[in-house]
């Protein structure tokens, strides 16, 4: 598996894996509208303290990932993707272990952190694997269609990394 940086000629791959209202909110949240845009896209990966990347496996590409620059030591993880087709096959794992390692080692990050619905229990269950603690939970934040959204505010640091 390699990833690079998410270039404008990658919008299109990531617009056709966001193909419902539901997965543009689990995966976006509140910062992308359906349906996503090229506009959209590159307004939000334009800031300069967001740091988008697109995932290959075999040439083909999988997966994206951020990581947004919190503070000069924290980055936060966000936007977790991987294409439905390369879903259950350890992939999405894989994927954070080298934005993990990318965050710790090129960024000198000492804290990671992330969000999670509390219902993505795929989603919860790679990032536990992986170090992830739950720091605090926010109940009636999020809302999607009239139901609420239970969000999970997890992180990891740089001297539990193994």
């Amino acid at each position: 598996m390699a990833f690079r940086a998410f270039v404008e000629s990658d919008y299109p791959q990531l617009i056709d894996w966001i193909n419902t209202p539901e997965l543009n909110y689990l995966w976006g949240g509140p910062t992308y509208n359906y349906p996503l845009t090229s506009m959209q896209i590159h307004k939000h990966c334009s800031q300069e303290s967001v740091l988008p990347f697109i995932f290959e496996y075999q040439s083909e590409p999988i997966g994206f990932v951020e990581l947004y620059k919190v503070s000069t030591n924290e980055y936060r993880i966000c936007r977790v993707l991987i294409a439905d087709k390369f879903r259950g096959q350890g992939l999405a794992q894989q994927m954070m272990q080298l934005i993990i390692s990318k965050a710790f080692a090129d960024y000198q990050a000492n804290r990671l952190t992330l969000n999670v619905f509390a219902h993505n229990t795929s989603a919860l269950l790679c990032y536990t694997k992986l170090g992830f603690n739950l720091v605090s939970t926010e109940m009636g934040t999020r809302e999607f269609k009239g139901k609420l959204w239970e969000l999970f505010k997890m992180e990891k640091r740089r001297h539990d990394h193994v």
